[in-house]
């Protein structure tokens, strides 16, 4: 399961007014709502909360409220009236220069139970070192602090620089944890089966390694690796029927890539790509190799993808099945219709903001984090009438992710 799902009859409540039940200033943030027009209808755009800086990842608690992460090193409850919470303690120490931070967390599939949540984040190393890393802990019951907390994968080897950690986590249907990387802006590791960079990490819940994992008991492997030659990727699910992970990764100057990772593929990176380097230098198209994985679908110019749900509830019952993708470059949100694994048809709700992460809300509507300094979650419902001027215009083709 990529996020544990909440029955909605524990959120009747959620859907009363939102005016109901608001404190002052997010009423004052709902007042200020506006419909954004979009080619599968109006779409309601308000603030639930603000004040959040550099927001990067977010799940839903079982009562309705919301865990965000903040980049600096923040974990914060947010409530369904759009309250925030001061900082949870215990969460781990982060490098949190460039890219790094604390960046994505999920619940356990039996979180009901043993209320263990997972936090991914840029670990500080010596020497100005950092590597992606993934603690579990167990979440207290007022929701104020984080016990029990270790650290259950480390990516190696740790590396200078603050560039491409990924990474999101998704809870496969058998319980199994997938972590995304990113190749810390490094090139042939991507490559390398002796390092964790540039792949996609399957775990056990503990650490431990799963035994059909594709290069277990190869001395030439990191054991925990799904599959490689990936760039960055910050956008990861489990889909809801099918129970296979899709990830978005970003590509370089153009290439931004929608892949489905298989045990032990490899997916190109840096030998083929749909972009070119920062440099201007060419890649050979992936067309060149045919050994190695190709993409489901593509983007140039790019989006930058960061954060993608599969959508499932009944508020936008149009979107039923599709991906919603967080996009920084194109900003706003880019869903997309499937056909089995291919795309048919690609659609933009273009909201003027980067947006960091996407979540499905219990009562069926989407929420998103704006990437920002004072950052944002944005709730999205069904408008009810359409209003001119409020659709921002689409960003002009060219340019690269910088990501």
């Amino acid at each position: 399961m990529a996020r544990p799902q909440i029955p909605v009859a524990l959120f009747a409540a959620a859907a009363l007014p939102l005016a109901l039940a608001l404190p002052a200033a997010a009423q004052q943030a709902a007042q200020q709502a506006r419909t954004v027009q979009t080619d599968g209808g109006p779409v309601r755009v308000e603030t639930l909360a603000d004040g959040l800086v550099r927001p990067w990842g977010m799940a839903f608690l079982p009562d309705g409220r919301l865990l965000v992460t903040e980049r600096p090193g923040r974990l914060r409850v947010v409530t369904r009236q759009g309250e925030v919470a001061d900082p949870v303690t215990g969460t781990p120490e982060v490098f949190s220069e460039g890219q790094g931070g604390l960046l994505d967390v999920a619940l356990d599939p039996d979180f009901g139970e043993n209320r263990s949540i997972y936090l991914s984040f840029a670990e500080p190393g010596d020497g100005g070192t950092a590597s992606t890393a993934v603690a579990r802990g167990r979440l207290n019951a007022d929701a104020t602090a984080l016990e029990q907390v270790e650290v259950i994968f480390r990516q190696m080897p740790r590396i200078e620089g603050k560039m491409h950690f990924g990474s999101r986590l998704a809870f496969a249907r058998d319980g199994r944890l997938f972590i995304t990387t990113g190749e810390r802006f490094q090139f042939q590791p991507a490559q390398d089966l002796s390092s964790h960079l540039g792949k996609v990490i399957r775990i056990e819940r503990d650490g431990s390694v799963p035994q059909d994992n594709p290069f277990t008991g190869r001395q030439d492997a990191k054991p925990e690796i799904w599959s490689y030659g990936h760039r960055n990727i910050e956008a990861a699910a489990v889909h809801p029927q099918s129970g296979a992970l899709w990830v978005v990764e970003m590509g370089p100057r153009g290439g931004d890539e929608l892949n489905r990772p298989e045990a032990g593929r490899n997916y190109g990176w840096p030998l083929v790509s749909w972009g070119s380097h920062y440099d201007g230098e060419p890649i050979p198209d992936p067309p060149t190799r045919p050994d190695l994985a190709g993409s489901a679908h593509r983007w140039t110019p790019v989006i930058s993808p960061s954060g993608l749900v599969f959508y499932t509830g009944e508020a936008f019952s149009a979107w039923r099945g599709n991906m919603l993708i967080g996009a920084l470059t194109a900003p706003g949100i880019v869903r997309l219709e499937l056909d089995g694994n291919e795309v048919r048809g690609e659609h933009r709700i273009e909201l003027g903001q980067q947006i960091r992460d996407v979540e499905q809300g219990p009562e069926g509507a989407v929420y998103a984090l704006t990437h920002a300094e004072e950052g944002r979650i944005l709730r999205l419902t069904p408008g009810e009438a359409a209003t001119g001027g409020n659709a921002p215009a689409r960003p002009a083709a060219g340019g690269g992710s910088g990501r």
